[in-house]
């Protein structure tokens, strides 16, 4: 089977960091934000998208299969 040697490397080093914290997900979580909060590396943050309930986003994405409904005479 073929192997991505890019992604093995990506999983070594995720396994690494997590031994040092025991594998303590809030401790790893807490390390990283302490990694962004001194980086220098500029954050983007994107204001949340509005959801759609399913039947607009339906009939937004295909209107030919959403049936019009006739007032009542």
């Amino acid at each position: 089977m073929w192997e991505d040697t890019i992604v093995n490397e990506v999983r070594q080093v995720r396994s690494r960091h997590a031994e040092k914290f025991d594998f303590d997900l809030w401790l790893i979580f807490q390390d990283l934000k302490e990694q962004e909060r001194v980086g220098n590396r500029k954050l983007v943050s994107f204001p949340p998208r509005q959801r759609l309930h399913a039947a607009t986003r339906e009939k937004e994405q295909h209107p030919e299969r959403v049936p019009t409904i006739q007032p009542l005479s």
